[in-house]
């Protein structure tokens, strides 16, 4: 996050320097500043999409259907053992990417709830965690072991190309594409995959609809 120089020129104007700079940091994991990761605060600010829910405490991500129908970009990435993956091959069945870094709070407090969203829905949708980690694979390789996923697999991005691909500048980012590999959503911030919530922005693309 950039300093922004200030001349303070009253208590008043320090105690403001201050709730702002704060605020800041509690609005997400900046993705290219892991030393500042934090959950994202709660608030009224909280997203109502009319599906019946809302999420709470750190799980108040944003919906987004700006890029809606954008195809997924065509990209290789790699797990902690050199297997590949791209993209492109993806196309036939619903998938769920989720950008994510071992440094980011709120990424690793979902993934659980990722991984049971994945065995809950198998044949149906894919869920991909793609990790932001640049240079470090093995903080992901032992992260995976630690928590002993059954779904999940340590995905790569060592260049970051899909976070600047999408470009929301905060961790954790879920993008849902359909099974012809086109945006149907994003989630900006972290959310409770678990929820009724998820299963109404689901159902449609799921139904293939």
């Amino acid at each position: 996050m950039p300093v922004i120089p200030v001349i303070f020129r009253s208590s008043k104007v320090l105690i403001l320097s201050a709730t702002l700079t704060a605020g800041l940091t509690l609005a997400g994991c900046d993705r290219k500043s892991p030393e500042t990761a934090q959950p994202q605060s709660g608030g009224e600010n909280a997203p109502k999409d009319g599906s019946g829910g809302e999420t709470k405490g750190e799980f108040n991500g944003t919906l987004d259907i700006s890029k809606r129908g954008e195809a997924i970009p065509d990209l290789t990435f790699s797990d902690t053992e050199g297997k590949t993956l791209r993209t492109a091959d993806l196309k036939g069945k619903p998938v769920l990417v989720n950008l994510w870094a071992t440094w980011c709070g709120p990424c690793v407090l979902e993934m659980p709830m990722l991984d049971q969203l994945a065995a809950k829905e198998d044949g149906k949708l894919r869920v991909l965690t793609i990790s932001q980690d640049m240079g470090q694979p093995e903080k992901v390789k032992a992260l995976f072991a630690e928590k002993k996923f059954a779904r999940l697999e340590p995905w790569l991005d060592p260049k970051n190309d899909l976070g600047f691909h999408y470009n929301t500048g905060l961790l954790p980012t879920t993008v849902l594409y359909d099974k012809d590999g086109k945006e149907v959503w994003r989630m900006i911030g972290a959310h409770d995959w678990s929820s009724p919530r998820t299963d109404a922005l689901l159902a449609d693309t799921l139904a293939g609809k």
